[in-house]
């Protein structure tokens, strides 16, 4: 970490995948360079912001002298709050002009992530591209840096006018930027220094997962493609202890095999590796700890300590045997695992197919995977269980194709450039893929249709009226198909669809979680249940400090059975590879096994 920091130049942006670590590495770089003497700045910009809680201090809108830590300031800009203020300064003015049910879709057409980002990156801008703000600072520090699509749009000369009122494209994050031109100097001002590697480090945050590696690839690649080329990756949490405990043991050799087959686009950055803790990153005294890289302060626990703990902490949990019972009472319909990228959400799908299979039920698994994983780990030949594969990609290419055609003789080019900058948005690949769910879902009157996959709250919301579904679908097809008609009275019918949250027991993904929830529920949908995933507090370990992990856990998985979930079953982090549905079965953890 030191050698890091030893060369950072002003602005440092973090970047990563929720519950990779991302804000634990920002403070840590920000209390390492007051040590070195700096006056710092830190910004963090996450919806699902932790900054309090490992800062140890209450920070608001404004910057806020951390507790026991001279020179370090910090601050929360909350990008949903930012957002609201934003949407009603661009629809106020329509209010009592145009009828509310349009007033109702442009709000939710200014409710997705573009609009959420669009609104963080104004606010923390003035920090950035006006050197009067941040005068007493030697560095700034950002947790969450933009995306590339962010940086494209601010970009695009079209992207500066009045978008949301003349909109005749149909895209789907309309006018994220209109209403800011008065700002467009500053916002060039930021992108500029963002470009500038004598001024700017892009941290790239990532666990020692495949999964996670290649998301950060994909960042590194998309960020560099755009001028970013000053990055430096962080493998956060490498677990390597040498121990007779075969979980221990696996986890140090699912790590190092991750971390051999990483991509060639992050094989080549400077980087700096953080060893696993098993209480994360909190306080002041742990950020000392890992810059300084000094032993990990978390106390350890025994496992019969922990089985006692756990049993208390899952007693509201049910086991997997009674969930199951529950899900297919119906005889039919459609189950969705939902969740952030990689908490598991596929793996969970296979395994629910694969069991209500072997109980005699016509079960159709629908994935979106893009590696096909999911034949792979289901194996071949189960009885009463067919897989159908939707390829994102190949969805997303075809509707980006067909809409582009239909517009390209209506709009200026300046238009065209912003119209295909738009269908690069993250959510365009959830309108793209919405027809074949429509379909896929219009077959669960007689089966059961799992879904690893499904389109969001704010998507489904943004389909929600006549007017919408033409926008949106029809504008690549004159006439509505009747799957795509009633899907959203199907997903919304609770005897029909049970939608399953899939979360790990750590903060960022639970916090995430939670929003997503809130999310489903602006849409009428009520989630059927949570699944946690990956939880080393029952997975037999014997090893001191994964069972320290586990005590930690527990936090998170009383969070969820307590507060957040109305039923919840918990699924063990497993040693072996989760291939063939015996092995997937392991995921089911007997919570009658603790008590």
């Amino acid at each position: 970490m030191k050698n890091l920091l030893a060369k950072a130049p002003r602005f440092l942006f973090f970047t990563g995948k929720g519950g990779v670590g991302k804000t634990s590495m920002a403070c840590t770089t920000a209390v390492g360079l007051t040590e070195m003497g700096k006056r710092i700045l830190l910004i963090s910009t996450d919806p699902a912001s932790n900054l309090d809680e490992v800062l140890e201090t209450k920070l608001g809108s404004t910057p806020t002298e951390v507790n026991g830590v001279s020179g370090l300031y910090a601050m929360n800009i909350n990008p949903i709050d930012a957002a609201a203020e934003y949407r009603e300064r661009m629809v106020g003015p329509y209010r009592g002009v145009l009828p509310d049910a349009t007033i109702q879709q442009m709000e939710e057409q200014l409710s997705g992530a573009c609009t959420v980002e669009i609104a963080g990156f104004s606010e923390f801008s003035k920090f950035i591209g006006n050197d009067e703000e941040i005068k007493d600072y030697d560095h700034v520090v950002l947790d969450t840096a933009p995306t590339g699509h962010t940086l494209r749009l601010l970009n695009l000369p079209s992207a500066w006018n009045d978008f949301i009122a003349s909109n005749k494209t149909g895209s789907s994050c309309l006018g994220p930027v209109s209403g800011l031109a008065e700002q467009k100097i500053l916002f060039e001002n930021v992108v500029n220094a963002l470009k500038n590697p004598d001024k700017t480090l892009l941290v790239l945050v990532s666990r020692a997962e495949e999964m996670s590696f290649y998301e950060a690839a994909r960042t590194s690649i998309e960020l560099s493609e755009l001028g970013l080329s000053n990055q430096h990756l962080i493998i956060n949490g490498v677990f390597t202890k040498d121990s007779d405990d075969k979980i221990a043991r696996a986890f140090v050799d699912k790590s190092k095999a991750a971390i051999d087959v990483m991509p060639e686009q992050l094989k080549i950055l400077p980087k700096t590796t953080v060893p696993f803790r098993p209480s994360g990153v909190m306080g002041i005294e742990a950020l000392h700890s890992v810059y300084s890289n000094g032993a990990d302060l978390a106390y350890s626990t025994n496992a019969e300590g922990l089985k006692v703990k756990t049993a208390e902490a899952i007693k509201d949990i049910e086991p997997w045997s009674k969930f199951l019972k529950e899900l297919e009472a119906e005889g039919c319909g459609v189950i969705m695992t939902m969740g952030k990228g990689g908490v598991g959400k596929t793996t969970m799908a296979a395994m629910i197919a694969t069991q209500l299979a072997r109980h005699g039920n016509s079960v159709l698994l629908s994935t979106t995977d893009p590696a096909a994983h999911v034949t792979e780990t289901i194996g071949e030949n189960i009885p009463n269980l067919q897989v159908e594969k939707i390829d994102p990609k190949v969805e997303t290419q075809n509707y980006v194709y067909e809409v582009i055609n239909k517009n390209r003789r209506k709009l200026s080019l300046e238009d065209m450039a912003l119209l295909e900058e738009e269908l690069r948005s993250p959510c365009i690949e959830e309108i793209a893929v919405f027809q074949a769910f429509a379909q896929t879902v219009a077959k669960g009157q007689n089966k059961f249709i799992v879904l690893d996959t499904a389109p969001t709250g704010h998507t489904l919301l943004l389909l929600d009226s006549t007017e919408a579904y033409h926008k949106q679908v029809a504008k690549t097809a004159d006439d509505l198909p009747d799957e795509v008609k009633g899907l959203l009275p199907r997903i919304r019918d609770p005897k029909f669809t049970k939608v399953l949250i899939v979360a790990l027991p750590e903060a960022t993904p639970t916090h995430e979680a939670e929003a997503l929830q809130s999310d489903l529920r602006r849409a009428g949908i009520e989630p059927y249940g949570w699944i946690i995933n990956r939880s080393f507090a029952v997975s037999g370990t014997t090893d001191s400090i994964l069972c320290a992990k586990g005590l930690n856990e527990l936090n998170y998985i009383g969070e969820i059975a307590k507060t957040l979930s109305k039923r919840t079953v918990i699924s063990p982090w497993v040693a072996e590879d989760l291939v063939g549905a015996e092995k997937l079965e392991t995921l089911m953890f007997d919570t009658n096994k603790l008590t």
